[in-house]
């Protein structure tokens, strides 16, 4: 009883870096999904999603690039300002793209300021390498909250080789970790555990004091994070074994799509039903 109590009031109440840390505490799963544009924001919103992540996936499922790595700050802005504008309970997390943060600190909180000012984003995500625990440091310094990733991280997938799963051996384990425990240390409120085994993912969300965000990283994470597009079947390039598919929107969609155009063909659309009709008297004296 005490437990589903909890979960109403957070539900309820308007989702910060505190009452996420607050879920971690009272053992309440956190749910993150990805969003892109207003309508899939107002309606991640409206079903009670915790944090809802503008993601550089975008530059794969909604811009059909090969990887994250072109997306850059002004495709971040523009959807970020679509998405801030259906979110108001969820914590609103904006991706830092690739190279917006590795440059320079500097660099790195003018970019941050960016999507937390022009965007609407209440935090920022930045992925695991050699400058992300300064650059955490430093923008978390400057006021913004962050949220770490480690374990697979696509921006650097050519330094990984690919699309591969981490942490896999003893030593490939503890660094993972290690880079955790340092991105904590650095100030991340929170910290995202991709593609790593599910012993590992224990791991981390044992010996953190923040949150576990997981994807592919097993069911001990504080919380769950998966791809929108993935999750509905909307984009079918490539599929990890940790999606769930819990719709198939394609093939909706494309049903649809093609009963619109067989009705197009067909000259069955638009019916009276779909179309204007000028009033009786007015008919008459259009026509003469």
């Amino acid at each position: 009883m005490f437990g589903w109590c909890v979960f109403v009031s957070f539900s309820e109440e308007k989702v910060t870096v505190l009452s996420l840390q607050e879920m971690k505490r009272v053992g309440r799963k956190i749910v993150m999904l990805t969003a892109y544009d207003y309508p899939t924001a107002l309606i991640l919103d409206e079903v009670g999603v915790d944090i809802v992540l503008v993601g550089d996936t975008l530059g794969m499922v909604v811009l059909g690039y090969e990887t994250t790595l072109p997306v850059t700050m002004e495709d971040l802005l523009r959807h970020c300002q679509a998405v801030r504008r259906g979110v108001k309970r969820a914590l609103l997390v904006a991706d830092m793209p690739f190279m917006s943060f590795n440059v320079s600190e500097e660099k790195a909180i003018e970019n941050a300021g960016r999507l937390v000012k022009e965007g609407g984003a209440e935090a920022v995500k930045v992925e695991a390498g050699q400058v992300t625990e300064r650059a955490i440091k430093a923008i978390s310094g400057a006021g913004i909250p962050v949220m770490g990733h480690v374990g697979l991280t696509p921006q650097r997938i050519h330094a990984l080789g690919g699309f591969k799963v981490q942490g896999r051996n003893v030593e490939a384990a503890r660094e993972v970790i290690e880079e955790a425990k340092r991105q904590e240390e650095a100030g991340a409120f929170a910290v995202v555990v991709e593609s790593v085994p599910w012993q590992v993912g224990k791991v981390i969300t044992e010996e953190l004091e923040v949150p576990t965000m997981g994807i592919g990283a097993g069911v001990y994470c504080d919380g769950q994070v998966l791809v929108l597009h993935d999750m509905l079947g909307l984009f079918e390039r490539f599929l990890p074994r940790f999606v769930k598919r819990y719709a198939n929107l394609k093939e909706e969609i494309k049903k649809a799509v093609l009963k619109y155009k067989e009705e197009v063909v067909e000259g069955r659309f638009p019916d009276k039903e779909h179309s204007y009709e000028m009033p009786e008297e007015e008919v008459k004296k259009f026509l003469g």
